[in-house]
């Protein structure tokens, strides 16, 4: 049996697009193991594959990466595999070195617009080392996947590359009974919107979100997650009085979440266009709000607005602002039909982005290897 080894920096417990790729490799008769980090805290698996979560010394920065990368090259040097999946750019530099000191097949898989992500654009001198290795290696990559069309063509016209697509819409997945809301412990009188996802970092809506809030007190918003803007999250959800509004809650597995996700009567996806890996982003969330059967508001991005649009499944801000947040959810909220409309346009969409061709298309790309 041929073995693939997935690579990614998280912790493992709540990336569902790397769950689905090792799904994927077993289906076509791979061996399979999961490589990733061990973080304080986190969840058990229960995968039906092996796990390696790496104990490392460093956390985060750039002897964090550094560390990860070292340790993820000697692994491959030396164990048994014939396929190594890079997951974004921070697991490639080791996967390339590897596999081509080995002679090994190697697939990158870019869940986004990495080198242009906040976090890089802001810091140059930073961005500046992610863009000499992904120049290096990029150019003499075979086989590369990432999230969405417009990341695509992006990647095309900077490199020259085709890339398949393969999105990331869930596969249909039991979810079990729906508990109510008094078993979760949520109000039965208040128009609850959620906020998901394990990146709620800056310029992700998540702080508008909150500031929306004191517009609507007869709503709750659910945010549940992490990310780098939690810290300011809570500390505004101190300042302006409202925990009564306004409850941020853990990382959990994603069937606990998606409890509370379809106990809610409207989904958020507020990222905003200040930069292009936002610009071009298609979270999981939107698909997960459409399961969960729940319309949605989100911000003015080409991939995001077009599916809403396209199935009349929510609203679309023009601007990520707590006015214009606040409107929309009022406008949905007043109009009981309208709002039971989307919901139902939801569902369509739900039942039209189905999860199985996307991983047929991932699929293909295994097969195609030489």
């Amino acid at each position: 049996m041929p073995r693939a080894i997935v690579a990614v920096t998280n912790d493992l417990s709540t990336d569902n697009r790397v769950h689905r790729t090792c799904m994927a490799l077993r289906e076509l008769g791979y061996e399979v193991l999961l490589v990733g980090r061990h973080l304080p805290g986190a969840m058990p698996l229960d995968r039906p594959y092996p796990t390696k979560r790496m104990r490392l010394f460093f956390r985060k920065g750039p002897l964090f990466y550094a560390e990860y990368n070292k340790r993820l090259f000697l692994l491959l040097l030396f164990a048994r595999y014939k396929l190594v999946v890079a997951n974004d750019l921070d697991t490639l530099l080791a996967s390339y070195l590897a596999t081509t000191v080995r002679r090994k097949q190697l697939v990158y898989d870019s869940h986004e617009f990495y080198t242009e992500v906040p976090e890089l654009v802001e810091r140059p001198r930073i961005r500046r080392i992610w863009m000499t290795i992904e120049r290096w290696i990029f150019p003499k990559l075979d086989h590369i996947v990432t999230v969405n069309d417009s990341i695509a063509r992006a990647y095309h016209e900077r490199y020259g590359k085709e890339l398949a697509v393969v999105r990331n819409i869930p596969m249909p997945r039991e979810l079990g009974p729906l508990p109510s809301r008094q078993e979760l412990g949520l109000p039965e009188d208040r128009f609850i919107l959620i906020l998901q996802g394990s990146g709620i970092n800056v310029q992700r809506g998540g702080e508008e979100a909150v500031l929306a809030m004191k517009e609507l007190p007869e709503a709750l918003l659910l945010i549940i997650g992490g990310g780098d803007a939690w810290p300011v999250l809570e500390r505004m959800v101190t300042e302006y009085d409202l925990a009564d509004r306004v409850r941020l809650i853990d990382r959990m597995p994603y069937e606990r979440m998606m409890q509370y996700t379809r106990n809610a009567d409207l989904g958020l996806s507020l990222d905003k266009d200040t930069n292009l890996n936002y610009r071009y982003s298609l979270p999981n969330k939107l698909f997960d709000y459409f399961r969960a059967s729940i319309p949605v508001v989100v911000s003015d991005l080409p991939e995001v607005a077009g599916i809403v649009r396209e199935y009349d499944a929510g609203l679309v801000v023009p601007q990520v602002e707590p006015g214009a947040i606040a409107a929309a959810v009022r406008a949905i909220r007043a109009d009981p039909a309208h709002h039971e409309a989307l919901r139902r346009n939801a569902i369509f969409a739900a039942a039209s982005l189905d999860g199985t061709r996307e991983q047929d298309a991932l699929k293909a790309v295994f097969q195609g290897l030489e």
